[in-house]
Order: C-alpha cells, then sequence, then structure tokens
C-alpha cells in the first residue's frame, strides 16, 4: 500500500512512516515545516526515513500547495499534519483555522479527486473538553480555540462521509509522549528542566491527570484503523494508566536521579483537567490495546533527550 503521511516531519508522524515501511508499505510524506519550532529539530526526525528507499518526501503546504503530484498512485492518506497546542490558539485563531480546518478541506478534496481510498484524520482529546472522561459518546465541548478548530475539521469530514461516501475514519489521540515529542509539550519540558536543576513551573495543583499515550502504541493503534476501522466512526486513541501530573514529575525525577523543586501558578485558560481514554471501541473494533506503562516510557523519553 502507498500511503500519505502528512505532518510527516513531527513527532508522532516520524514515528508512523517509519513503522509503515518497516511493516512493507511505501510511503509518501508531506510537511510544510511550520516554525511552530525548530525546523533543525523536525529535519532530524526525517534523518533515518529519508535513507529509504520506499520513502518519498514533499515539502507542500496543505492550506496553498498543490496537491495532485503528493497524491500519484496514493491508497490511504493518515493526516497527522495540524498546528498543535492551547495557549497560543487564544492569539493566533487565524493560523489555527488555516492549518486544523481550510487545510482539511482542501486534503479531501485532493483525495478525492486522486481516489484515495481510505483516510485517517488524527485528532484529540481537546475536543472533549476539560474533562475527557469517557469513550466516543462523551459530548464535546472543547474550551480552546485548538480543541474548537480540531472539532471543526472532524465534523467536516462527517459531512463528507455522509454527503459523499468520503472514506474517512477519526482517530481521538489522547497526550501522546516519548521520544522525539515536541519541545513545547510538557514532559519535554520537564525532563529539561530537572535536568539542567531548575525549577518547574505547575499551572493549578498538579492534580490535573492524564491517560497518556506512549507514541508506539499511539502508532500502532493508528495503523490499526488504517487497516480495520470502519468508515465514519470515532475512536479514542489511549493509555492505559492514569497519572497526575505531580505523579509523572516524580517518575522523571526518579529517572534522572534528581529531587524536584516546583512552582505553582494558576491553572491558564484552555487547559484540560483530567483525560482517562475509554479506548473500548477501538480494541473491539480493531485490537487497539496500549502495552507501554508510564514509568517505561518516561524512562525512554528521559534516556532519549539525554542523548540528544
Amino acid at each position: 500500500m502507498r500511503v500519505l503521511v502528512t505532518g510527516v516531519a513531527g513527532f508522532v508522524g516520524s514515528h508512523l512512516a517509519e513503522r509503515l515501511i518497516a511493516e512493507g508499505h511505501e510511503v509518501v510524506g508531506l510537511d510544510a515545516f511550520t516554525p511552530y519550532y525548530a525546523r533543525e529539530i523536525k529535519e532530524n526526525n526525517l534523518r533515518d526515513l529519508r535513507q529509504l528507499s520506499g520513502f518519498t518526501f514533499f515539502e507542500t503546504d496543505l492550506r496553498s500547495g498543490a496537491l495532485d503530484a503528493v497524491l500519484d498512485g496514493v491508497d490511504a492518506v493518515v493526516n497527522e499534519a495540524a498546528m498543535p497546542g492551547l495557549p497560543r490558539s487564544w492569539t493566533q485563531f487565524e493560523e489555527y483555522n488555516g492549518c486544523n480546518l481550510l487545510a482539511v478541506q482542501r486534503l479531501i478534496e485532493a483525495c478525492r479527486s486522486a481516489g484515495v481510498r481510505r483516510f485517517v484524520q488524527v485528532s484529540t482529546s481537546s475536543v472533549y473538553g476539560q474533562d475527557a472522561v469517557g469513550d466516543e459518546r462523551r459530548p464535546t465541548r472543547p474550551v480552546s480555540p485548538y480543541g474548537v478548530t480540531k472539532l471543526a475539521a472532524e465534523q467536516l469530514i462527517q459531512a463528507y462521509v455522509s454527503e459523499f461516501g468520503f472514506p474517512a475514519t477519526i482517530l481521538r489521540y489522547f497526550s501522546i509522549y516519548g521520544p522525539r515529542q515536541r519541545p513545547d509539550m510538557a514532559y519535554n519540558v520537564f525532563i529539561r528542566l530537572l535536568a539542567e536543576g531548575k525549577p518547574i513551573t505547575i499551572y493549578g495543583d498538579g492534580s490535573q491527570s492524564r491517560s497518556n499515550t506512549y507514541v508506539s502504541d499511539a502508532v500502532r493503534g493508528t495503523i490499526q484503523a488504517l487497516h480495520e476501522a470502519q468508515i465514519g466512526e470515532v475512536y479514542n486513541i489511549g493509555g492505559g494508566q492514569v497519572v497526575t501530573l505531580l505523579e509523572a514529575i516524580q517518575i522523571i525525577a526518579e529517572a534522572l536521579g534528581v529531587i524536584p523543586e516546583l512552582v505553582f501558578q494558576d491553572r491558564r485558560a484552555g487547559d484540560q483537567l483530567h483525560t482517562e481514554a475509554d479506548y473500548s471501541k477501538a480494541s473491539a473494533a480493531f485490537g487497539y490495546a496500549p502495552v507501554v506503562s508510564p514509568e517505561e516510557g518516561l524512562a525512554a523519553q528521559v534516556a532519549w533527550q539525554r542523548a540528544g
């Protein structure tokens, strides 16, 4: 199968492309290198992929670039591309709307013209709002512009499924972490600060919790969905164990052999309080089950950041 992975130079996209090639697929990678974080980091994510014969790369912006050549011969698409992050979405809404909604519409139309047979849209637990606890029937009430744009993209896709039979499935990722995690994400920041002996700022009281998903679990679930998920359905992809923010910091501190210094500030607008993915629907549909514990996964991320 020939698979287009958008956002391929990013955290999850690069891991996904590598896994697909290892399983015998051809991968077309697309990335625009938007300046959310340093291009150098994204180029490093692509370093091994660029050496593989089954990989073709296009530097193209989904909001404006030509997509005919990108989609030539492509059987399936996994749309990992998005403008991520909650805080910036309050002040850069036009960019979030362009990357997370307009880009999806252009990609869908190009896929329809190219005859793509499978489309997986990567969404987020942020569409649920402050508390993302439960299954896919939970009401969607995003509390950040980021979540709003991701939910709008889901609804746009469902309109195409309903009206035109567009062969799309939606996955809602829950707090992905592991090697190559973006430099603005919490665990990456915590590891850097603790390794440098600097204090960590906690927004809130530290009791907020996450069912973190290790990147290899997310990748495996995404590939399973690509092969077996039902058209028009939405699936949670999450971790199997909930940890509070303070518990996660303690795990990291133990892996580094340090004692954390914490500074507490008010909760930020749009931050989620609790997430706990009920992934039983994905488990029943295509066998998804996370296997990496927070202790194992955070230790692996610590090792990666130390080696970098």
